[in-house]
């Protein structure tokens, strides 16, 4: 696979129809049911365009949830439209902090713009170092929980990230995963520059629909808005975004985010006892990152067995060693161990035996 290609790659490529899936982090096989209802009520306005009242409705729910004025939200076809937006920003040099999401430096690339990789390490458990990141850079981008590390940068060393001129783009793609959203900057509308994404796609399952939002200050929004065609959210993916903050919903999220905490540690204590397996810690999204023994021979193993994982050496500064994994329910769970497992007892490097971090 050529590096154009690598940085293309998602999960879902990984997991093929009749895989158990542990390489896509959507939580469940679809939205809930109360939402399947009021998408399904919503259909009987596709008759006619996205209205302005719908942008509204939906502009206006995402804002009151952040604690924002409507006119600081751009609801968008999923994140990754707002990724695809970066360029018009038109940014002299952009610095993209790796391990994760690979999109934004995707569309970057693709648009012509300089791009910077500054690179975590798993020394330190990829902490986030503002010093690394030059000071020319105009455009900065990073997830928080980022993919596919799990790590979850504090609050003050992303905003120490922010300078006159700069834009930040953090990634809140999974920030409604995590019980009360520590460390989210999506309620700050001081922080200069500041641009959030977030995305209804795991929490409410709904990859299949791209809704989305980008909180900013709205001269930033404009900017970020401007080469958008005409009605570029359909009706449907607006009610959505309307549904998916609103108070209840919100409420329903964070339980989620209560229960994912208790099968997170789960998993990690039972990948513990596992021969040859790395854990990286600590861990604050639903999905962990391994290092394995032979990473490719053992995603083979595993799919041939029935189970899908995310190959992880397509993600700059990781290496084919490297394994995301899906956090689930421990009785799904479970069937992932226990096939490593037997995966692993074939043979391991004695050097690698009983790694863990």
């Amino acid at each position: 696979m050529d590096a154009e290609s690598s940085l293309r790659h998602h999960g879902d490529v990984d997991a093929e129809r009749g895989l158990l899936d542990f390489a896509v982090n959507v939580r469940g096989d679809g939205p809930p049911r109360w939402l399947r209802e009021r998408l399904l009520a919503a259909l009987d306005r596709l008759g006619r365009y996205p209205s302005v009242d719908d942008d509204l409705a939906a502009r206006t729910a995402a804002a009151t949830r952040h604690h924002r004025t409507p006119e600081q939200v751009l609801v968008l076809a999923g994140a990754a439209e707002g990724f695809a937006l970066l360029p018009a920003l038109q940014p002299a040099l952009a610095v993209v902090v790796h391990p994760g999401f690979t999109e934004p430096e995707v569309a970057l690339r693709t648009a012509g713009v300089p791009v910077h990789r500054v690179l975590t390490d798993a020394a330190d458990g990829h902490r986030l170092h503002p010093a690394a990141i030059p000071e020319a850079a105009d455009l900065v981008v990073l997830g928080n929980p980022t993919n596919p590390t799990s790590v979850l940068h504090p609050r003050a060393a992303v905003r120490a990230l922010a300078r006159p001129g700069r834009v930040l783009v953090v990634d809140e793609a999974f920030a409604d995963t995590l019980p009360d959203e520590p460390e989210s900057l999506a309620a700050d509308d001081t922080t200069e520059g500041l641009l959030v994404l977030r995305s209804l796609t795991k929490t409410w399952a709904l990859p299949g629909l791209r809704a989305g939002y980008a909180l900013g200050a709205p001269r930033l929004l404009v900017r970020l808005a401007r080469p958008r065609p005409p009605w570029p959210v359909n009706t449907l993916a607006l009610e959505a975004v309307a549904a998916c903050c609103a108070p209840a919903a919100v409420a329903e999220a964070a339980a989620g985010a209560a229960e994912l905490v208790h099968h997170r540690r789960w998993l990690v204590e039972a990948l513990r006892g596992l021969p040859a397996v790395e854990v990286q810690q600590p861990a604050a999204a639903p999905f962990l990152l391994l290092r394995v023994a032979d990473g490719p021979g053992v995603r083979a193993a595993l799919r041939a067995r029935g189970i899908a994982v995310r190959r992880a050496d397509t993600f700059p500064g990781l290496t084919a060693d490297h394994l995301r994994v899906a956090v689930r329910p421990p009785e799904q769970a479970r069937v992932l161990v226990e096939a490593l497992r037997a995966v692993l007892q074939r043979g391991v490097p004695a050097a690698q035996a009983g790694v863990h971090r």
